[in-house]
């Protein structure tokens, strides 16, 4: 059960912006690592790609499971002062920035393999695996408590994509254009003294952005805080979890989401500057991200109030798909051509994205509907572990896929074949992931329209009459 706290300010700006500034501290460092840990470990540390697929497959389901262990933490841990998911930022801020910085040490360009891939895991694993979970589940799970109204949350949602997008715009606009440099032959050279430099400036900008997170929002909604669970109460919550068609298809859906952009993040550094022989124009690509960011963020809210997310998000999935899947079947060899083309298709898929956190309280508040109970931290642990799966397929086969089309980490010019075959993998793979996303919302997401203003109904009478 839940109840309100009545003495707080209301709800407002300043709870959007602190909790878009969540993410962005959040994206500073999982962007970053996504887009860049890969070309740093291949090109820095030189490292085999399929390698570096095999450490990001296993530490990302490693991770995946202190996900579920961090929820379960934050579900039955007694709250502090400050609140129960609040706290957690103000504890772990400094250390997860620290973590990020250490994954990012080009001094050991020179050690052995084996000291290279000692360091490596354990690296990824005390970001990945202890640190990032200890804050990313309860920033996730605190919507939940920052406001109980739908529509609330919905602009949590909202603001949370733009922070993510933010961060997004700043590293792969940035990046690009500081890490590579053209040689005589306009062949483009990795730096290898920046990746370094680059860590340690994200990692404090994420400090920065998670104190004010931590000092622009408020708990309202206050979880009753749990008994002690007996057998019986644990396998209760397991049954739960396992019950849920809406849970199991959201988590399909987003698995398939990060998987398609985790593999574009991954392979879009190599697109761009082997095949196309152009990393300035991905700054591009990224920055008109922001575009779209900015350009939707005042229609999420409405848009799902007149059509519904799950029916908006199948035509946006649908097309992005479509568009993904003619590029793989009619390659183009322009970079702005293709700039311009996946600009449009991305506008699609961006829907989805951005109103993803609010798919979720609809899940939770499902769950609450036919159980009684609220599992927020648990559910979310569920959820980010399906997240983590999907980047670590994505990872995996991006790393996997880069050493079986033959690509030479060590090269600075690729063979013709090798960069066609780049072109397919990055564009088929994603169009791949946004088609069956749309098939699964379409057919087996249940929350509808009609079933999510249902769910609101009953949970707004069952704490009326508690109130009572």
């Amino acid at each position: 059960m839940m109840n309100a706290q009545g003495n707080t300010r209301p709800f407002g700006i300043k709870d959007k912006f602190g909790y878009m500034m969540g993410d962005v501290a959040n994206d500073f460092m999982f962007l970053f690592a996504g887009g860049y840990l890969m070309v740093f470990y291949t090109k820095i540390l030189g490292v085999s790609a399929a390698l570096v697929g095999t450490l990001f497959l296993i530490t990302r389901i490693v991770s995946g499971f202190c996900d579920i262990g961090m929820g379960v933490i934050v579900d039955n841990v007694k709250p502090a002062k400050d609140g129960r998911f609040r706290s957690w930022i103000r504890r772990m801020c400094v250390p997860v920035g620290l973590a990020s910085f250490l994954m990012y040490q080009s001094g050991l360009e020179h050690a052995s393999l084996g000291a290279k891939v000692v360091y490596m895991f354990a690296t990824y694993l005390l970001w990945g695996g202890i640190c990032y979970p200890a804050i990313n589940i309860p920033y996730g799970s605190m919507a939940a408590s920052i406001s109980s109204d739908s529509k609330d949350r919905a602009s949590l949602s909202t603001w949370r994509s733009v922070g993510a997008q933010i961060a997004s715009t700043v590293i792969n606009a940035a990046v690009p254009m500081l890490i590579y440099y053209a040689d005589a032959n306009g062949n483009q050279v990795v730096r290898k003294d920046m990746f370094t430099k680059l860590a340690g400036v994200f990692s404090i900008c994420a400090v920065i952005c998670y104190i004010i997170c931590y000092k622009f929002t408020i708990e309202r909604v206050k979880i009753v805080p749990k008994e002690k669970q007996n057998e019986k109460e644990k396998t209760s919550v397991i049954k739960t979890l396992f019950s849920s068609r809406a849970l199991f298809a959201l988590i399909g859906a987003a698995v398939a989401l990060v998987f398609a952009t985790t593999l574009g993040q991954s392979l879009n550094v190599y697109l761009y500057a082997d095949y196309f022989r152009a990393p300035g124009a991905l700054s591009t690509f990224n920055s008109l991200m922001l575009v779209i960011t900015l350009g939707l963020s005042p229609f999420i809210v409405s848009l799902s109030v007149k059509f519904g997310k799950k029916e908006t998000a199948v035509v946006g999935t649908g097309f992005t798909g479509v568009i993904y899947v003619l590029l793989c079947l009619l390659p183009v060899k322009s970079p702005w051509l293709y700039v311009a083309i996946t600009f449009v298709g991305s506008i699609g898929y961006m829907y989805f994205q951005m109103a993803i956190w609010a798919f979720l309280a609809d899940v939770l508040d499902d769950s609450e509907v036919r159980t009684h109970k609220r599992d927020d931290g648990v559910i979310y642990g569920v959820y980010s572990f399906a997240r983590k799966l999907g980047q670590a397929l994505a990872g995996g086969l991006g790393g996997f896929a880069l050493t079986a089309i033959g690509y030479v980490e060590t090269a600075n010019v690729q063979s013709e074949q090798v960069k066609h075959s780049v072109y397919s993998v990055t564009t088929l793979g994603q169009g791949a992931a946004y088609v069956l996303i749309a098939l699964i919302l379409l057919f087996i997401y249940p929350l509808s329209k009609k079933k999510i203003n249902e769910n609101g109904k009953i949970l707004a009478m069952r704490r009326e009459n508690t109130t009572n």
